[in-house]
């Protein structure tokens, strides 16, 4: 049985699409999964990148995609009422269910849904009171403990060369992205394609341009 890590941020809605398609889309296969709260913040500072939704343009189209997307797959998909917001108190409360570890199925599905179904404000303190009161914490969100836990699982990430999410690992190998499921799949069913050299190919082509300097501040 294989084990599948799941890297994800609740501010992607790509995370909330990949983590509800996940059980449909590995339906055939007996798997375990981690779920790993991670500031994709983080993964862009480290990256030098901006988020899909630090470019206007690139905003709307990723809101379109993802209406769009969620009405193929059937699943129920309302946009907050502000996006990007500040994920970190959604995150480390979902590790302060998690005494022990990280978080489970339900923790996370049930921070997704106050994000990803209702067109509320993510990040509304009554509101997050309420998720509280419902995932009954067994730390402090607050603490250094659950602080620390947060950017271990960070530096982790990195560790794999993350740079987005969601990301699955799987015996060392990232798939990123809603639509890396299928390529998920075929892995796990022992596509022939896996053992054939692609996955390294992709090393050897040479960076063909020089890499521009960052634009000075005017």
């Amino acid at each position: 049985m294989k084990t599948i890590d799941f890297y994800f941020d609740f501010i992607s809605p790509y995370a909330y699409l990949a983590f509800e398609q996940l059980p449909k889309a590995l339906s055939s296969h007996s798997y375990t999964v981690r779920y790993i709260p991670i500031m994709f913040g983080g993964l862009l500072l480290e990256h030098g990148q901006l988020g899909p939704a630090e470019i206007a343009p690139k905003r709307e189209w990723t809101y379109r995609q993802v209406l769009w997307q969620a009405h193929q797959m059937g699943i129920d998909f309302k946009m907050p009422h502000s996006h990007p917001f500040n994920p970190t108190s959604l995150l480390r409360l979902s590790l302060a269910c998690a005494p022990q570890g990280l978080p489970n199925r339900y923790v996370v599905e049930t921070i997704f849904k106050h994000i990803w179904t209702n067109g509320l404000e993510a990040t509304d303190a009554g509101r997050l009171d309420q998720l509280i009161e419902q995932l009954q914490p067994s730390l402090d969100f607050n603490s250094p403990e659950i602080k620390n836990r947060l950017k271990d699982l960070g530096q982790t990430a990195l560790q794999h060369q993350l740079f987005g999410v969601p990301s699955f690992v799987v015996d060392d190998k990232v798939f990123w992205g809603l639509d890396s499921l299928a390529m998920l799949d075929a892995y796990l069913k022992g596509d022939e394609w896996f053992e054939q050299d692609h996955w390294d190919s992709v090393t050897k082509p040479v960076y063909g341009i020089a890499k521009r300097s960052p634009r000075p501040t005017p």
